[in-house]
């Protein structure tokens, strides 16, 4: 099948298209994919474009129809028993749309529809998210301290993000077998000289230690800060350069995926060589990630300037790691203000 995209880059490493994602998944072949991840528009929380093909512009029953499609496109394209992570969080209500503030369930309804579309849910992990920080974004009163102490009713926790993972029935014949050997996160010291250190409280403490080998003491220990339920090692400003992205209606919601969340998932998900798939690349970061790590990276893009951010960004793959741009929103420091 051929579709054709308003634009494309491809090289070696990837293969990002502009276009709608629903008809450009359409070329790719069934059983193809080894590992895919996104984050989906949140549903009747932002609008991305003003696209009639754009996910973003419909509510209610019109999006589950569109992103529902899209679920069993992925489905067709992933290899049996392989993975596929969708990074989503619990959406806040308003008075003015819902008629009073509180939640929705949003990660459950990603989980039904999944479930609907033949996907077996797999895992889930809740990554921890400093309230302050998302007080002052969202300007949001739940979080405000004045707000408790004027009446805690009203108050409520921050929001945190989930990666829900669903998996393809079916054996998976090719393993994603090895151990790890990098960690990304914060406040984990596995070099050598923390094996080093490993090695002396053991001895010191017993007589008849017997350390691990380091690259398996190594494992382990990444092993136990990913196999946790709750990531909380997460560095949050750690994105890919995206403020030449925006344009005027973007400044409240463009908000790129952490590179540690996605760095940890295709460690653990997919082996070097195979190919990843994002359909909503925004500004690249899952496939800058996925060809970062020796895999092949598709994704597809509505969105011009996002495209073109993608592009820019991707390009960075060819310098060293030192002279890439990352963006840091924390490179100002927060104060505490009155207003919390």
């Amino acid at each position: 099948m051929t579709v054709h995209a308003i634009d494309q880059a491809i090289t070696e490493r990837y293969a990002i298209y502009q276009g709608d994602c629903c008809e450009l998944i359409r070329a790719v072949p069934d059983a193809s994919i080894g590992f895919g991840i996104h984050s989906p528009p949140f549903e009747g929380l932002y609008r991305f474009s003003n696209s009639e093909r754009d996910i973003s512009n419909n509510e209610g029953a019109a999006f589950w129809d569109h992103y529902g499609f899209l679920i069993g496109e992925l489905l067709r394209v992933t290899k049996a028993g392989r993975l596929h992570a969708v990074h989503c969080m619990q959406l806040p209500t308003s008075k003015t749309r819902d008629g009073f503030i509180g939640m929705r369930d949003f990660r459950g309804e990603i989980v039904r529809a999944y479930q609907a579309a033949g996907w077996i849910f797999h895992s889930e992990i809740c990554i921890w998210k400093d309230p302050v920080v998302a007080q002052q974004r969202t300007k949001s009163i739940r979080l405000l301290h004045k707000q408790l102490v004027k009446d805690s009713a009203i108050s409520g926790q921050g929001l945190a993000d989930y990666m829900l993972v669903f998996r393809k029935a079916g054996d998976n014949d090719a393993p994603v077998s090895g151990m790890l050997d990098r960690f990304v996160g914060e406040g984990l010291d596995v070099t050598q000289d923390g094996y080093d250190a490993y090695c002396r409280q053991g001895r010191a403490a017993r007589s008849d230690f017997k350390p691990w080998p380091f690259e398996m003491w190594r494992s382990v220990l990444i092993w136990q800060r990913y196999a946790s339920p709750v990531w909380m090692d997460i560095r949050q400003t750690r994105t890919l350069q995206y403020r030449a992205a925006r344009d005027h209606q973007d400044e409240q919601h463009i908000s790129p995926l952490q590179l540690d969340v996605i760095e940890r998932c295709i460690d653990l998900w997919s082996a070097p060589g195979e190919t990843v798939l994002t359909p909503f690349l925004g500004i690249g970061s899952e496939v800058y990630v996925a060809a970062d790590r020796g895999r092949k990276g598709i994704g597809f893009e509505l969105k011009d300037t996002y495209f073109r951010q993608a592009k820019r960004n991707l390009a960075e793959l060819d310098k060293p790691e030192a002279q890439r741009l990352f963006e840091d929103e924390s490179a100002a420091a927060l104060e505490v203000s009155d207003d919390v």
